[in-house]
């Protein structure tokens, strides 16, 4: 196996990239993702009458929370300076939808960080609703993630 057709992969198993030549560099991404729910449990979210408590905050905090510990749970993700997070949500009839936006002032890129907080935040959701969306199975068959995303990534030189 050639070693320079992987960027992780030596012959002794894995590394992570050097990055410590790579000029600093501003950087942002934007991700996004989706979870369809029953109409019934959007209803609920919106008045604010599920049992666990504000579904949105939670899942806002969580996908901060997820964002600033990705190098954690991302075997080979570089630890970075989180500049800042916002995380958005777009609340339609039978679906929710989560935007996060990272920026970082550093070597290497944010789109990671921002993938991981769509994908807990929308994780976050479907933890606070499972009681409502389980059918008398105890199965989800109206509950879906789809559709997670890096919408865009910039850079901009300092």
């Amino acid at each position: 196996m050639d070693e320079k057709e992987f960027t992780h992969l030596t012959q002794s198993g894995v590394h992570m990239v050097e990055v410590g030549d790579k000029p600093i560099i501003k950087r942002t991404a934007l991700a996004q993702g989706r979870i369809k729910l029953q109409k019934e449990t959007i209803d609920l979210i919106e008045k604010g009458e599920l049992k666990k408590g504000n579904v949105l905050t939670t899942a806002q905090i969580a996908a901060i929370q997820a964002v600033k510990n990705t190098p954690q749970m991302i075997p080979l993700c570089h630890p970075i300076p989180i500049g800042g997070v916002e995380v958005e949500f777009e609340v339609n009839p039978e679906s929710i939808e989560v935007t996060v936006q990272v920026s970082s002032t550093g070597k290497t890129g944010v789109e990671m960080e921002a993938i991981t907080g769509v994908s807990v935040g929308l994780l976050t959701i479907w933890d606070m609703v499972k009681s409502v969306e389980k059918d008398e199975n105890g199965q989800y068959p109206s509950t879906a993630i789809t559709d997670i995303e890096v919408i865009r990534k910039e850079k901009i030189e300092l």
